[in-house]
């Protein structure tokens, strides 16, 4: 088990609040991936999407986080902690990718947010161009894991710091079905075809029951 006491004091805490507070409705939670390599991806509606996501799963898993959250103390001394790899979204960064790689090699699952930041809106939106650049580095034997977060937008919205207690419903899918030639087509055009069909999959999940 690769985790932290404080992992697992924040992730046995985010399970009991998430539980009795919000009433998340979890649906296909048996598709979860517990063991093994995997890269979960996700759309990103608030600040609590990675706790949420982290709770989720029994065993701890691994999370990208832009690197300018490190521009907050707090969060700057958490990550370490917490199993969080920070990306430069503003600037090629290939010492992040190799680390993201390493550790899905190395058998861990690691969750991205492939739009980047958080929605402003609610709505799903596209995916920053990188994820196919990073997913591409991988292969079609690692599972890609789509799961879709309804409700936390309007717990926790981009333009505000009042939580409100709302349902909150994930939704876990299948891996998404890649092929040697997702991975092996080059250039631009290519990683985002990657990043719309990542996307395409996060959207295709069911919000109800």
């Amino acid at each position: 088990m690769d985790c932290s006491f404080l992992y697992m004091f924040i992730h046995g805490l985010a399970r009991g609040v998430f539980r009795s507070a919000f009433g998340i409705t979890v649906i296909n939670r048996e598709k979860l991936i517990e063991e093994g390599p995997a890269v979960l991806v996700c759309n990103h509606q608030s600040f609590l999407d990675p706790p949420l996501i982290g709770a989720l799963y029994a065993n701890p898993i691994h999370f990208l986080a832009r690197k300018s959250l490190t521009n907050s103390p707090l969060l700057r001394w958490l990550f370490p902690h917490a199993n969080v790899i920070t990306v430069d979204q503003l600037r090629p960064d290939p010492a992040a990718v190799i680390r993201f790689i390493r550790e899905v090699r190395q058998g861990k699952r690691v969750l991205i947010f492939p739009e980047g930041s958080r929605t402003p809106d609610g709505e799903i939106k596209d995916a920053m161009p990188g994820i196919g650049l990073i997913l591409g580095r991988l292969g079609p034997d690692i599972p890609v894991q789509p799961l879709r977060i309804e409700g936390a937008f309007e717990c926790l919205p981009i333009h505000s710091n009042k939580l409100h207690l709302r349902p909150i419903t994930v939704s876990v899918g299948d891996p998404i079905p890649l092929t040697e030639q997702d991975f092996n087509a080059k250039g631009r055009e290519a990683q985002r075809a990657l990043a719309a069909k990542i996307m395409d999959a996060i959207r295709a999940l069911p919000t109800t029951v």
